[in-house]
């Protein structure tokens, strides 16, 4: 399968049979990143994270009584 990625437009080939091109193509809005993207965008959280200014919204849990 090839894929393009939604940042640099790196067009890459996987495997049909792999786990990211079956999400692909049962849920089109998910978008595929090559390696060197998602190790900048790793790297680039890593670094807000450790200044202490970047925060994580979670949702609350909800009691459920039932």
């Amino acid at each position: 399968m090839q894929v393009t990625c939604s940042i640099c437009d790196a067009k890459e080939e996987i495997n049909d049979r792999s786990p990211i091109a079956k999400q692909l193509r049962n849920r089109p809005i998910h978008t595929y990143l090559c390696d060197k993207c998602n190790d900048r965008i790793k790297i680039r959280t890593i670094e807000r994270w450790e200044t202490g200014k970047f925060r994580l919204y979670k949702k609350k849990p909800t009691k459920n009584d039932w």
